[in-house]
């Protein structure tokens, strides 16, 4: 899976800097120096997804004396996922065709604010921490007997129960020398922490026996895409949330064109931009399409870009071609692909964790924009009932439809749609702060509140309503009082009349 991603996106990056014109002012690709990866956003939709196969028994479990229960392998489920993520890309597809204008409309800056931040918190909680104690499988139950009854596993080199000592601290250390590195590194350094944390917790947990080097002996040396194929399906519950998930995408998308345009120093309006905009979403839907084709979950581009122009001052697709051509090589190369999967879930979850509280910063930083009218305060706020109440509560709505009895497969799948769509942190946020954007009534941003007086201060006057009063007021100076009255005094009331009346 790593492999085919790695070669996906450097070959879906390559289609997304190419910026082909289809017909009149449509194109393919943004034209700006871009790599795109897999998203983030799929993985809440494929647990649900996954959750919903074992529930149901189309997956297969065992279960021990003690009760409990050990998933078994199930490679259907993720052809599931991919063939659905495959079906509703054609929505992205479709969105691409909208005006850029109305697509901004529909979707503010708290929409998508909010929606990033849920998805970064989402995956902190269900990979980032999970990984760092040990690791996000059923040992993090730390069930009394069976083959998780240590993290990661009873077979791992060194196991141990999750949550343990050894485990928090060979996450902290990856995680403190991000920090480190942050703070005394060079510019190069810093923008390379998340690689050099990584690198430090392997040279760390190699000699003291951690790294299972199994899996770098067993990779092949060459390998491509379709090396290992699933059989696709559809997922008729999912479908639902995995349009969701593209409608994320695609917001995602129209944010991260724009902040590369103008770290690019290109133009950031007009119809050059918005063919960008165009562009730029269609490519990410047909990025989706292809990702499903090449067995890996949907590619979208990465808010990093950004900074990555910022910082190195190069706006120049050539280097964009050569970074995609490095990429697809480390994916034909196997035991690279080997070699991450030899990090232990500690280090893993030391980095990423730091890595998705980078996705939620982004989040917040887009909403620390936003003016707080009463109406934005009230839009976040039911926005995040929902949200953080999922996220803290995951099991709320495991028994929402419980009494339904109705053996009629279509309800079944529509209730399956709801419950995933209503549980997911960042699909239930997004689905009602997109419908109260549409329903609440505009309004102004409000005057600020004196705390003492209790009372909003008068409008701020213009600056020729100030100007008439000072004119107002030499006019009423009497000829006598201007006689004493010094010229540069006058003058320092800046009134063009009072100076008349001096002359």
């Amino acid at each position: 899976m790593i492999s085919a991603s790695l070669v996906a996106s450097g070959l879906l990056s390559m289609m997304q800097m190419s910026r082909i014109r289809l017909y009149k002012n449509y194109y393919l690709g943004t034209g700006l120096i871009t790599v795109v990866g897999t998203s983030f956003a799929t993985l809440s939709s494929a647990f649900a997804i996954f959750d919903s196969y074992y529930s149901s028994g189309k997956c297969s479990t065992t279960t021990a004396a003690d009760g409990t229960v050990t998933k078994s392998a199930c490679p259907d489920a993720y052809g599931a996922l991919i063939g659905t993520s495959m079906l509703c890309s054609i929505l992205e597809i479709g969105l691409s065709f909208v005006s850029a204008k109305k697509l901004k409309k529909l979707f503010p800056p708290i929409i998508t604010g909010t929606v990033v931040f849920m998805i970064g918190a989402a995956l902190i909680g269900d990979s980032g921490i999970l990984n760092w104690a040990g690791g996000s499988n059923d040992c993090s139950g730390r069930p009394a007997t069976g083959y998780f009854a240590l993290c990661p596993n009873i077979a791992a080199p060194k196991p141990a129960l999750w949550g343990s000592p050894q485990f928090i601290g060979l996450g902290f250390l990856s995680f403190i020398t991000i920090v480190i590195t942050e703070i005394f590194g060079s510019p190069f350094m810093r923008n390379a922490s998340i690689v050099i944390g990584l690198i430090v917790g392997m040279i760390v947990a190699g000699p003291t026996g951690y790294v299972d080097g199994s899996s770098i002996s067993t990779s092949p040396a060459i390998t491509f895409l379709w090396v290992k194929t699933f059989k696709l399906s559809i997922y008729g519950p999912a479908i639902l949330p995995m349009m969701a998930v593209y409608v994320t995408l695609a917001v995602e998308a129209i944010g991260d064109i724009t902040a590369s345009s103008e770290a690019s120093r290109v133009e950031v309006e007009g119809e050059v931009f918005d063919s960008r905009i165009q562009g730029g979403v269609l490519s990410d839907g047909v990025a989706g399409l292809l990702a499903g084709a090449f067995t890996v979950s949907p590619m979208s581009i990465f808010a990093q870009n950004n900074g990555i122009i910022v910082l190195t001052r190069c706006a120049n697709r050539r280097a964009g071609f050569f970074c995609a051509s490095f990429i697809i090589l480390y994916g034909v190369i196997g035991k690279i692909s080997g070699v991450f999967l030899s990090i232990p879930y500690p280090v893993l979850g030391g980095v990423t964790t730091f890595l998705f509280a980078s996705v939620a910063t982004s989040g917040l930083r887009v909403l620390s924009m936003l003016k707080y009218t009463r109406r934005d305060r009230f839009i976040l706020a039911a926005s995040l009932s929902f949200g953080l109440g999922n996220l803290l509560v995951p099991t709320w709505t495991t028994y929402l439809f419980e009494g339904v009895t109705s053996t009629n497969a279509a309800l079944q799948g529509f209730l399956s749609s709801l419950i995933i769509v209503v549980s997911t942190p960042y699909l239930s946020c997004g689905v009602i702060g997109v419908i109260l954007n549409l329903i609440l009534p505009a309004e102004g941003t409000e005057a600020p509140v004196d705390h003492v007086t209790h009372s909003r201060p008068p409008p701020p006057r213009s600056v020729v309503e100030r100007d008439n009063d000072v004119d107002k007021k030499a006019d009423e100076v009497s000829l006598k009082d201007m006689a004493v009255v010094s010229l540069e005094e006058v003058e320092a009331h800046g009134s063009s009349n009072a100076r008349r009346h001096v002359v």
